[in-house]
């Protein structure tokens, strides 16, 4: 009787980590489609736009009408915000000034007040390090 409770034991336990492992991976897989969020911080210049990982969001002042000017070696530098859904305001945000555009790669990126919004590659946390003089790349 006592192997029967242990055998009983080890079944359940086999099916409840396998039942967990099913909803973590659906849980991983659906929040890989849910949208990208847009926040604002405090810092030495103002208010700013941040991501959901507090990293700072930037435009590029050659866009033109909502669309992205920026590709290959400027892209690489400074990577489109994209999202798959609905972009999400947070942390001060507005919901009404957010939007997307499509780039010419199909993806779609995310604006905010009608600009396209990027990422620069170099920044690495959220409390970020001090940019240099020519760390920013072939000055985009």
């Amino acid at each position: 009787m006592k192997s029967l409770v242990v055998s009983i034991g080890a079944v359940v336990a086999a099916l409840s980590l396998t039942y967990g492992l099913g909803i973590a991976s659906a849980s991983s897989s659906s929040s890989a489609r849910t949208a990208t969020k847009v926040g604002t911080a405090s810092s030495k210049l103002g208010r700013i736009l941040v991501d959901r990982h507090g990293r700072t969001l930037y435009l590029f002042a050659k866009d033109r009408h909502g669309k992205s000017a920026c590709s290959g070696l400027c892209a690489g530098y400074w990577p489109a915000l994209t999202t798959k859904g609905k972009p999400q305001a947070i942390n001060g945000a507005r919901k009404a000034l957010l939007g997307t555009t499509r780039r010419s790669d199909g993806r779609m990126q995310v604006t905010y007040r009608g600009h396209p919004l990027y990422r620069f590659s170099g920044d690495t946390s959220p409390a970020g390090k001090k940019i240099v003089s020519g760390a920013a790349g072939p000055g985009y």
